[in-house]
């Protein structure tokens, strides 16, 4: 992991702030799925990439995680990981004069994503890794209700074989999206991407870049 980064704990977020070698080009507060916390090789390794383009990284765990150290989130308390997310967000905003974006894996990529559609204009960009469209299996049960609201632009990296999702499926509910969305499919993927067998880091780093 890059040489200049430190622990944060401030304003009720932990996590860890990395900042690249010269000045940033945009700011990223980077968060986990439900079954993990901000220390995954996803993560970790996303992290990497970006600060190496100039970008400032905030990896941190989201509010059910802080409160016990393993176990889901429970449904009743995802407000409460929303603004674990925006308080991130603010954090960040105070840290750095540039963009900031929102990102996460799985639940914490849909969690982003709902708090940026409640608030619009909070943060610039999303980056949602494997977002779960809908339970395995359950095609049905899809978590689409607050997108035709989100009109913040959206990088959205997904596995060909996720079981969250089809990408035929992704494609149809990143049309309902009024702002910009990027899909970058990667071929034969699962839910966890592998960043050590495909091309995520690179591919998700050269896409939300080419958002500005």
């Amino acid at each position: 992991m890059n040489r200049m980064s430190e622990l944060l704990e401030r304003d009720g977020v932990r996590g860890h702030l990395h900042r690249p070698a010269g000045d940033a080009s945009a700011g990223l507060v980077l968060t986990h799925g439900a079954g993990s916390d901000c220390d995954t090789k996803l993560l970790r390794a996303v992290t990497e990439g970006f600060v190496e383009r100039g970008v400032v990284v905030l990896r941190f765990d989201l509010p059910f995680r802080l409160r016990r150290a393993s176990g889901p989130p429970h449904p009743s308390k995802a407000a409460e990981d929303r603004e674990g997310i925006a308080a991130a967000v603010s954090v960040m905003r105070e840290l750095v004069p540039v963009p900031v974006w929102a990102g996460g894996h799985s639940y914490g990529g849909r969690q982003a994503s709902m708090l940026a559609s409640e608030r619009p204009g909070l943060v610039d960009a999303l980056l949602l890794l494997s977002y779960p469209l809908h339970p395995p299996a359950k095609p049905e049960k899809l978590r689409t209700e607050h997108l035709p609201g989100l009109h913040t632009p959206a990088v959205v990296v997904h596995g060909s074989k996720d079981p969250f999702a089809t990408p035929d499926e992704m494609r149809s509910a990143l049309a309902l999206i009024p702002a910009s969305t990027t899909l970058v499919e990667l071929e034969g993927a699962r839910h966890d991407l592998a960043p050590d067998r495909f091309p995520v880091v690179e591919r998700a780093v050269a896409a939300m870049l080419d958002l500005r």
